[in-house]
């Protein structure tokens, strides 16, 4: 009898699965679909943080319970183990005559050695393997240029794409699937068994209860696209920081692969041509874009997208500052917009983008902290996390990456005004802070001592001074810059 096996790895969905499609046309009467928990991704990193906490994993496991129930309906199941997939992966293939194994190609080194090994080991006993490449909107193939040599200009990327490219169409459902062999199934681990704090969402204040798995990515792309008609509005709405619905919040199902990119396009495209074609449809096609655009970075620079000099192999005195990073991580820093967003991502393993590009300005311009403890911060708490968009996204803010025009900041205070006029996140996140009225919520530290009485807040005591003057850094920072770009 013939056997293969599907190796998933951050694509734990059904619908638009080229490795069923592939396995399904060798014929096999066997399927074996499988999924390895690394045991590695839950150790510490470079800097201490748990790799993968508690918000990612919990999204993780309900993930993998949902891909486990999708296969059950088609006559299948999914086979969860735990342990170092380059072991465990060739054993399994040994143990039950497995003749193929399929797997879904990934991006950077971390990744790429554990593909290597597996594939080096199970070419030892003789085992073929397929690999597809099917994380992106667009396949490299499609691409107007190889990715060693694509811009590093998004613009141009995008440009080229638009004009050149095409968008493959979704590979339709499956209705069936042969069994698996007799063997053992597995037990889906607990948080605790991962060495991590259980925890029951949703955190009263999050802006959504993110569940993870293919099922709940396709109900939530139902309910912002074709329920609460909020795609016609999406580049209008896309800053907020407060509600459900101000954007899609698809990332956390597209990190772990549940939702394929390419059926969100078309899912554009299907409201395009039966609701509206607007600026915000564009728009939301244009962020899948920026998506590819950091993932094929990180195929052309491999490890320097993690190295401190980044991919422009730039050398900046960066500090590590402890006291200050803290502060940081805790929302402590006297800055509200910076506070609020990272106590919201702490607590709820979410942020806005807007918050993203807020909080990382912060770090690199004004405290001129090394940007790789920010990265692996978001790294341990991001239910989203991407390693591509992730690294891609710290190298950009830093001045190191993709498009680096300059010194480039966020004038924080003014942001929290253009995108929180009326205080609304602030004092969601900073109840400390909440009575204070008018627009000097988003700057406490120019309250006079009467105000202060008149607010109950006493800064310093309630609530930080800044720890940092915020044009006074900016200017410090900016002279290291320059004169490291000499």
């Amino acid at each position: 009898m013939k056997t293969v096996l599907i190796w998933f790895r951050n694509d734990l969905r059904i619908h638009d699965q080229i490795l069923i499609h592939r396995a399904l046309q060798e014929n096999p009467q066997r399927i074996i679909p499988f999924y390895c928990i690394d045991t590695r991704q839950f150790k510490t990193t470079s800097f201490g943080f748990p790799k993968t906490g508690k918000f990612r994993a919990k999204f993780l496991l309900e993930s993998l319970a949902d891909l486990r129930n999708s296969l059950q309906r088609l006559g299948s199941n999914l086979i969860v183990k735990k342990g170092i997939p380059e072991e465990i992966i060739p054993e399994v293939a040994a143990k039950h005559q497995v003749a193929k194994v399929y797997f879904s190609e990934e991006a950077t080194a971390e990744e790429k050695s554990v593909e290597r090994r597996v594939a080096s080991r199970l070419k030892k006993i003789n085992v073929e393997i397929e690999t597809h490449w099917q994380a992106t909107l667009y396949h490299p193939e499609d691409l107007p240029f190889p990715v060693s040599q694509i811009p590093d200009l998004f613009t141009n990327f995008r440009k080229e794409v638009e004009k050149k490219s095409q968008v493959k169409p979704c590979y339709p459902p499956v209705e069936k699937l042969p069994p698996i062999p007799e063997m053992e199934v597995g037990e889906i681990p607990t948080l605790t068994e991962l060495g991590l704090e259980e925890f029951t969402p949703p955190h009263p204040k999050a802006v959504l209860n993110f569940r993870g798995g293919e099922t709940e990515g396709l109900k939530r792309l139902q309910h912002y696209f074709w329920e609460k008609d909020c795609l016609k509005d999406y580049k209008q709405t896309r800053n907020g920081m407060l509600g459900a619905d101000y954007s899609s919040k698809f990332s956390p199902w597209l990190a772990l692969g549940c939702l394929s990119p390419r059926y969100v396009y078309w899912q554009v495209k299907q409201y395009e041509e039966e609701r509206v074609k607007n600026d915000s449809t564009y728009w939301l096609v244009f962020e899948l874009l920026w998506r590819d655009f950091f993932r094929f970075t990180a195929v052309k620079y491999g490890n320097r997208l993690f190295y401190l000099s980044g991919i422009q192999n730039l050398s900046l005195p960066w500090e590590e500052d402890w006291e200050k990073f803290v502060a940081w991580c805790e929302g402590q820093t006297g800055y509200p917009l910076v506070d609020a967003n990272m106590r919201e991502l702490k607590e709820t393993g979410f942020m806005s983008n807007r918050g993203r590009q807020n909080v990382a300005s912060f770090l690199t311009k004004n405290l001129g902290i090394n940007w790789q403890m920010g990265a692996e911060w978001f790294e341990s708490l991001l239910i989203d996390y991407d390693v591509c968009s992730n690294w891609g996204n710290w190298n950009y803010t830093a001045g190191i990456g993709n498009d680096a025009r300059g010194f480039r900041y966020f004038n924080i205070p003014k942001q929290s005004k253009d995108y929180d006029y009326n205080g609304d996140y602030l004092r969601h996140w900073l109840p400390e802070i909440a009575a204070i009225k008018g627009e000097k919520i988003h700057e406490p530290w120019k309250l006079s001592a009467e105000e202060q009485k008149r607010y109950g807040v006493k800064l310093g005591l309630d609530y930080p001074r800044p720890i940092v003057d915020f044009f006074e850094s900016i200017k410090r920072n900016e002279r290291i810059y320059r004169q490291a770009k000499k």
